[in-house]
């Protein structure tokens, strides 16, 4: 994982072939404050999730995100002040299956 002091950010650029990536932020006990943007390609509006939690190592925040196609980059903000850095890791999850979440046996709301 990565530091990333209050209000600093890191951008995690992803190849081309990476389906979904893994993103683990948590703290050593302090609130957690951050924002999370996908971007896709210079065209495309980004997707933003805006997160808070009272005890970042308590409650930490993880979640895959799919990133099909090209030009895509993860960009963690530390929206909280520079006495609250929050550790980040952001690494590729599914590389080059090029299917779709149901391959993997994984339906939400349906019958298998």
């Amino acid at each position: 994982s990565e530091t990333i002091q209050g209000g600093a950010l890191r951008t995690y650029p992803f190849n081309p072939t990476v389906d979904s990536v893994a993103i683990i932020l948590k703290t050593d006990g302090r609130p957690l404050n951050a924002r999370i943007e996908l971007l896709q390609g210079p065209n495309n509006n980004k997707q933003v999730v805006e997160l808070y939690t009272e005890d970042g190592l308590d409650r930490p925040f993880f979640a895959i995100v799919e990133t099909p196609g090209s030009g895509n980059v993860v960009r963690v903000v530390n929206t909280a002040p520079v006495e609250f850095p929050l550790y980040a890791s952001v690494d590729a999850y599914r590389v080059g299956g090029g299917g779709d979440w149901a391959d993997d046996g994984l339906m939400i709301g349906r019958a298998f």
